[in-house]
């Protein structure tokens, strides 16, 4: 590798002694363009790209950092290059916060929103100007609609008429917009949304009043139709208010249906309640003064009868006048030297001298005064409730435990027995191949007392027509009883069969345990017996080869009787040792054989 790069490189260097300066120059220039080649390519290459959010740098660092703060708030991917331009992702993103931004009051003054006004021409006239002018609001008004979510598409036509020299000939300016809903989307129905909307436009376009403004879906339904949608918005209310006291109703019912249910075993005895709520929703303003007694004394709360000292009013403040004259009084004779025209009943009386007394008192007294206003969106009319308490159905059984099944011949005794104890026929149950069942009502004492705690816990007031109604009757249950005896019959046949079953197999176990040992008993005899028969011809054996050694005689004993007498000695020598182990093999060779 080393001598291929010193041989590479001493080429390198002959060739470039060989070249002439216009070859060496022409190297050089291709060298540095490769250079100045690749280092542009790689800053285009890390430039960001994207589009330019305005075209206009903001020099306004404040209103440039409330652009991107709102950027950041919108989860827009941006940048800002050296020349202060902020570039966001594409064009949709761009036209989108561009719409929102304009909304929201945070383009700066400087900034223009209108691109097409951008390229102008020495030839442009007034009308073009104003045809570009037309379209820039169309378009930047459609931008507008379509950064709603529930809108997918819109189409805009503004029309501005020229400018008339007096007022009263003026035309007004006019839009029709139309735009088309997503699917799934209910802005078609929500009137704040479609106020927003059409608030929306008549701020886009100068001069543009409600009015002139059309606004409809691509079926042609009109939109800012609000008069038309008050009946709609009317019914709609209904809906939502009866939906509220649905809610209520069933608030209230779980909450009382529990505690009814937890207090009677579940939810066998009181299977439902019913509960109505009746209210008035219509708004009422309320303004009152109200004079109440003024309490001097509190009630005591360890006594149980009233202690409370209320007065009518309080006095504050009083004023005593107290007048006394004594006199003949004043008897007028007209002027002097005139004769008087004083009644003769006067004129007899002006000797005599009178006294009065005039008493006055002045008292300022205070109630108690309350000045209530009042707000109430719903007022509360009127709750029912009403419920059924089960009572319980109870399985006469026997001295078992069993229940009792009607039949022909018990029948007469269970009537007789419900008629001793005074049990009217509703409240039993015979018939033939059922159980015999007995109704316990609940007594009208607790039927009161749960009246008292559902009154309790729904608020009553009597004073308000409240009622509440709990009755007790029996619930039919005859579906459930044949349900239930059914299966009792089903399991005591099942019962039957088993132990039907268990006496067969008991029995032919029985007979196969008899069996065995019969067998058994046979085979040990039979053992027995061939043992005794073995002993007995190798007694006979030994007592032979034995009269015969007495004698003195040879015996020539085969190869087969040595071996079995060899056998047979070690067999006693084991057996001596292991008794238990030469029982074993015994027993194998006897049940080979």
């Amino acid at each position: 590798m080393n001598e291929w790069l010193k041989n590479t490189i001493a080429n390198l260097k002959e060739l470039w002694a060989k070249w002439k300066p216009v070859q060496k120059a022409i190297l050089i220039g291709i060298v540095v363009a490769i250079i100045i080649a690749v280092v542009a390519m790689f800053r285009v290459s890390s430039a960001p790209t994207g589009v330019p959010l305005f075209r206009t740098v903001i020099r306004d660092e404040d209103a440039r950092d409330a652009i991107t703060l709102r950027l950041d708030e919108a989860g827009v991917n941006y940048s800002v290059n050296q020349d202060g331009l902020i570039i966001v992702d594409n064009k949709d993103v761009a036209e989108k916060m561009k719409s929102t931004l304009l909304l929201e009051g945070l383009v700066p003054k400087n900034v223009d929103a209108y691109d097409i006004f951008d390229t102008t021409s020495w030839s442009e006239t007034d009308f073009e100007r104003n045809v570009k002018l037309q379209r820039a609001q169309e378009r930047q008004l459609r931008q507008h609609i379509l950064s709603i979510d529930d809108i997918a598409d819109a189409n805009v036509i503004v029309t501005a008429p020229k400018k008339e020299l007096f007022s009263t000939d003026q035309k007004p300016v006019t839009c029709s917009v139309s735009v088309t809903f997503r699917p799934n989307s209910d802005m078609m129905n929500n009137r704040k949304q479609l106020k927003g909307l059409q608030d929306l436009i008549l701020r886009s376009v100068v001069g543009l009043t409600a009015e002139n403004l059309t606004l409809q879906d691509n079926h042609g339904n009109v939109l800012n139709d609000f008069e038309g949608l008050a009946e709609s918005e009317r019914i709609d209310n209904l809906k939502k208010e009866a939906k509220q006291i649905s809610a209520e109703e069933a608030e209230l019912r779980k909450k009382v249906l529990e505690f009814l249910q937890k207090n009677f075993n579940g939810a066998e005895r009181v299977r439902d309640l019913n509960i109505k709520i009746e209210k008035d929703m219509s708004k009422v303003t309320r303004d009152q003064t109200i004079y109440t007694p003024v309490m001097i004394t509190e009630q005591d709360p360890d006594k149980p009868y009233d202690t409370t000292e209320k007065r009518d009013y309080l006095p504050i403040s009083s004023q005593t006048v107290t007048k006394e004259w004594t006199g003949t009084g004043y008897n007028p004779e007209g002027p002097a030297g005139v004769e008087g025209q004083n009644p003769p009943v006067y004129s007899d009386m002006s000797n005599v001298i009178g006294k009065s007394t005039e008493t006055g008192v002045t008292q300022n007294n205070v109630v108690n005064t309350e000045i209530r206003h009042t707000d109430q969106n719903s007022t509360l009319l009127r709750i029912t409730a009403s419920a059924n308490i089960d009572g319980k159905w109870e399985t006469q059984t026997d001295k078992n435990r069993n229940p009792i099944v009607v039949t022909d011949q018990n029948i007469e005794q269970l009537r007789e027995y419900c008629r001793s104890e005074n049990i009217i026929p509703d409240n039993y149950r015979i018939s033939i191949g059922k159980f015999f069942r007995v109704y316990y009502p609940v007594s009208s004492t607790v039927v009161e007392q749960v009246t008292s705690l559902v009154q309790d816990a729904i608020g009553y007031n009597k004073k308000r027509g409240d009622s509440v109604t709990i009755t007790s009757f029996g619930i039919p249950r005859d579906n459930e009883w044949e349900a239930e005896e059914i299966a009792y019959f089903k399991a005591q046949q099942t019962r039957r069969t088993v132990l039907l079953l268990l006496a067969g197999t008991a029995v032919v176990l029985l007979a196969f345990i008899i069996f065995r040992f019969i067998s058994r008993e046979l085979e040990r005899r039979k053992r027995l017996r061939e043992e005794e028969l073995l002993r007995r011809q190798q007694a006979e054996r030994e007592k032979a080869l034995w009269d015969a050694k007495q004698d003195g005689m040879e015996v020539t004993m085969s190869v087969e009787e040595r071996k079995r007498a060899e056998l047979q000695e070690n067999a006693i020598a084991m057996a001596k040792e292991h008794p238990e182990d030469v029982a074993m093999l015994i027993r194998t060779w006897l049940m080979e054989e």
